[in-house]
């Protein structure tokens, strides 16, 4: 029986997908298929190519300051994040610069979004990081990717948990991984400033930037005061994922549905990865008797 596992987006909290794959592999659950949207086709790439144990201890090491030397606000129009940086990332725990998606042992596809079309792309052939990249870019943070004359940016606009992709390559049995079960109005805290260091190359960006990035890297509660620019972006993307997650799972339900509690974690929080992979192991442990009898475990 192939199983199939979609790896859904969900930006900072797709970490959690680093736990529910070690979790599914202690129970002796290893995926034919790999399917993942955004965050999920990254960690779906380390996995499928061996790297998940690298890019665990890594984003474990992550501080605020080393993720906020991510953004990079000189190229501000294109998209915040430091594409160098982030290259440099993708080739040490991800896949190797050269490496394709032919060459994994187990079967892989991204989800991206034709930024002309609107329609859904689902990259399962070429260079692992051109589709790691198309379907994680998110508009504002990431440039548009440049794809088989495509335009491509997030596949979490139109498959946020792409269970009808691993259906497609040939999945008898799919588990998908809902990073949005419980996000929608959780991101309203209103942060205090970053210090200078933390701040870094933002404190030379004037009024919204530096509230944007505030949003991003630290958090407290004030009430009664208006969403800030970033908190008015995130609970967007967290509203929009929500429901198209709800459809599309509607049309195509998975098998097995793993969803971690993570509304706790803001959208660019990648500094408490630990926290997210272990409820994403937590998560399967709850999980465990059902897993074992859809699967046929005992």
């Amino acid at each position: 029986m192939k199983i199939g596992i979609a790896l859904g987006s969900g930006s900072s909290r797709g970490w959690s997908h680093i736990g529910v794959l070690k979790e599914l592999a202690s129970l002796g659950v290893e995926p034919d298929i790999v399917c993942g949207t955004s965050i999920g086709a990254l960690v779906g790439a380390a996995y499928a190519g061996d790297k998940l144990e690298a890019l665990g201890e890594w984003a474990a090491s992550l501080t605020r300051l080393e993720t906020a030397r991510f953004f990079n606000i000189s190229s501000a129009f294109n998209g915040f994040v430091d594409m160098d940086k982030f290259q440099t990332f993708l080739g040490q725990c991800v896949a190797d610069k050269d490496a394709t998606i032919e060459d994994f042992d187990k079967q892989y596809a991204a989800v991206a979004t034709d930024l002309e079309s609107g329609r859904e792309i689902w990259l399962s052939k070429g260079p692992v990081l051109d589709a790691v990249r198309a379907s994680i870019s998110l508009p504002g943070l990431f440039p548009a990717v440049r794809n088989d004359h495509k335009w491509l940016v997030d596949g979490g606009l139109v498959n946020p948990v792409p269970v009808s992709v691993c259906r497609a390559l040939g999945a008898e049995l799919v588990i998908a991984v809902n990073l949005n079960n419980d996000i929608v109005g959780k991101h309203f805290a209103k942060p205090p400033k970053l210090s200078q260091e933390a701040v870094g190359t933002v404190d030379r960006f004037a009024g919204a930037v530096k509230d944007y990035a505030a949003s991003v890297f630290s958090f407290n509660n004030k009430e009664e005061q208006a969403p800030s620019l970033f908190e008015a972006f995130a609970g967007s993307v967290n509203i929009t994922q929500d429901r198209i997650t709800r459809s599309r799972m509607a049309g195509d339900p998975p098998d097995i549905l793993v969803a971690p509690a993570l509304s706790q974690i803001g959208l660019l929080e990648f500094y408490r990865a630990e926290e997210a992979m272990e409820e994403g192991r937590k998560c399967v442990q709850r999980m465990a008797s059902e897993i074992r009898r859809v699967l046929q475990l005992d």
